[in-house]
């Protein structure tokens, strides 16, 4: 019983961690660009702009992304409840697999908006007004 328990458990520390992070990044982004805390890709880093950009885009992406993991993750260790252990553990690991793919989907959109809004030396790009 424990076992299962510590696995549902664990199973939810991921999505957790990308609603809370996500939260943060988007809401409270950090005030100066650092190495420790926040989107860092050397694209992120170039200005203040950049870096704030990269933070909001990917804080929400997170945020809106661990909503949904939180709920697949959850609905999805339930069918599997009375089963055995192994199958608990066999369940959690493909969960924990699916759930760090879904943490790089997006800092690849995230580097897709920074090249779509900014140069390669960070300046914002223009927009067009009379598009055809």
């Amino acid at each position: 019983m424990w076992f299962r328990f510590f696995m549902f458990v664990c199973d939810l520390l991921v999505p957790v961690l990308m609603i809370v992070c996500g939260r943060m990044m988007w809401k409270h982004c950090p005030g100066k660009i650092n190495g420790i805390v926040g989107y860092r890709t050397a694209r992120s880093m170039k200005n203040i702009d950049t870096w704030k950009f990269a933070n909001m885009y990917c804080g929400q992406l997170w945020w809106r992304i661990g909503w949904i993991l939180l709920a697949v993750s959850a609905a999805a260790q339930v069918p599997f409840f009375r089963d055995s252990e192994n199958v608990i553990g066999n369940v959690g690991g493909v969960l924990c697999t699916i759930q760090c793919a879904a943490m790089i989907v997006p800092v690849i959109l995230t580097e897709r908006a920074l090249r779509r809004n900014f140069t390669d030396d960070g300046a914002r790009r223009k927009r067009q007004s009379g598009r055809k």
